[in-house]
């Protein structure tokens, strides 16, 4: 049995709320990481995308759009462990660089920190935009070194 925390997967979306809840709601008192995946450097990405006519590159303005999409993230992050907080368990908020994708950030992030589990929540796409797109769940499930559970979607609630 792995002794290190449960990760809990956030973008703030209402799956990702339903897992915070079913997190703590089934797996009692283990300490417990709500991770918010930052896409780092964004910014800088979408300045080097060819257009038409290139506008010239404002360093300046991506590192300040990338400041602030960091902010963001960190405020999700102490939010999410903020409503761990109101049902009464304690969580550590936590903003990691997305450096490849977010499943491949957070199953790095499960094998540094030994993680117990992982729990994600399943946003209810339609079986097509799935297979198009590719699926964190899928790919958290098929190389996460430790358990996943995945909070599915609750229809009543969409």
């Amino acid at each position: 049995m792995r002794l290190g925390p449960v990760l809990v997967g956030y973008d703030g979306s209402p799956a990702a709320k339903r897992a915070l809840q079913q997190a703590i709601d089934l797996l009692g008192p283990m300490p417990m990481l709500t991770v918010v995946v930052w896409e780092a450097g964004l910014p800088f990405d979408l300045l080097t995308v060819p257009t038409v006519d290139p506008a010239p590159i404002d360093i300046r303005a991506a590192l300040e759009l990338d400041q602030q999409l960091y902010d963001s993230a960190r405020r999700l992050a102490e939010q999410a462990a903020a409503d761990a907080g109101e049902l009464g368990r304690t969580a550590e908020g936590l903003v990691v660089a997305d450096e490849m994708t977010p499943a491949d950030t957070l199953i790095r992030l499960a094998a540094e920190r030994d993680a117990a589990v992982i729990v994600v929540g399943r946003h209810g796409h339609r079986a097509v935009t799935e297979v198009l797109m590719g699926s964190t769940t899928r790919e958290l499930i098929r190389r996460a070194p430790c358990p996943v559970l995945v909070v599915g979607h609750d229809a009543a609630s969409s």
